[in-house]
């Protein structure tokens, strides 16, 4: 079972993602920051389709997401103190940017390809700890293990209720996806300041807690 206080982390991490996920994907017209299984399926049928200008827009969000997770990684590499703190810190930073670039007039595309970086660099924040996969920005692997360890337990092979872990991770980005969808349809671009007030303040309680106490 993951501990509690590293289950909370990663729900409110997971829920951010969702939040934000939601409103590149109302922005972009039904293209996603996040899921990028999505982005492929995409990206196949506009190349099939020989629509050369559609296939930009998900081939970009790809390669940003990759972008992020590469410096993401190595950031969580430096240092296992402070690695956390440091990729958290990049999550926010391009979040920041996002909302000025939107803020001061860049197109939707132009300011929401750049949170495809924050989503890479994001599943980089919390180590493994623990069968739940937490404060990543995609669940599909999520809702497997959550069958799979439901699987196990008939069998008693696995801890009792360790599957309703993963459900959590997997409800925390349904709760983040709706309440970023009910913030957009009041505030447009400007509802992403939610998701940046709350990992502002994860960068503060990770900065001055030693991230092994923390996540102990």
């Amino acid at each position: 079972m993951t501990p509690t206080p590293t289950l909370s982390l990663g729900l409110l991490l997971t829920a951010s993602a969702g939040f934000i996920d939601v409103v590149g994907f109302i922005e972009l017209g039904g293209y996603y920051t996040s899921f990028m299984s999505g982005n492929t399926t995409q990206l196949g049928a506009s190349i099939a389709a020989g629509q050369i200008g559609a296939f930009l827009l998900p081939l970009s969000l790809i390669a940003m997401f990759i972008l992020g997770s590469v410096i993401g990684s190595l950031l969580a590499l430096v240092s296992t103190r402070w690695g956390p703190s440091a990729v958290l810190g990049l999550v926010l930073a391009v979040l920041a940017t996002a909302l000025v670039l939107s803020l001061t007039g860049f197109s939707s595309a132009q300011s929401m390809i750049v949170l495809a970086s924050a989503a890479g660099a994001q599943n980089a924040i919390l180590p493994a700890k623990g069968a739940a996969r937490l404060g990543t920005t995609f669940v599909t692997g999520t809702l497997f293990a959550a069958g799979q360890d439901f699987a196990r337990a008939l069998h008693r092979q696995a801890p009792r209720w360790r599957w309703l872990q993963h459900l959590l991770v997997w409800a925390s980005l349904l709760v983040g996806a709706l309440l970023g969808a009910s913030a957009y349809a009041y505030w447009h671009l400007n509802a992403l300041a939610i998701p940046l007030l709350v990992y502002l303040a994860l960068l503060f309680v990770f900065s001055i807690r030693a991230p092994a106490k923390l996540l102990s």
